[in-house]
């Protein structure tokens, strides 16, 4: 089996990879995690993960993307949507953001 490389000669990190490395550093960090396992019936563009944390009363949504992954018209609704709520932290989350987003997680 090959492994993909990005431009820079470092192996690429799919979406689906991304997001179990995400859940992983979510619950360690103390959030509650919830993706939608088969999106088939769900509405279109839904942001992939809703993390709670009921102790910092922090309510995080996250599109997660490859390095080179752009978002829909309607996941830009959707995340456009979100972030007019008061208490949501709306991120559009990709590989390269990871010490970011680790960070953020962590607060």
């Amino acid at each position: 089996m090959r492994l993909a490389l990005d431009k820079n000669g470092q192996p690429k990190i799919t979406e689906k990879v991304f997001q179990a490395q995400v859940r992983k550093a979510a619950l360690l960090t103390g959030w509650m995690y919830y993706a939608t396992w088969n999106s088939f019936r769900s509405p279109e563009g839904f942001p992939d993960i809703v993390l709670v944390h009921p102790k910092k009363k922090r309510l995080l949504i996250a599109e997660l993307k490859s390095e080179n992954g752009n978002t829909s018209p309607k996941q830009d609704q959707w995340l456009n949507a979100l972030a007019l709520i008061p208490c949501a932290e709306v991120h559009v989350v990709r590989p390269s953001d990871w010490e970011w987003f680790w960070k953020v997680l962590s607060e």
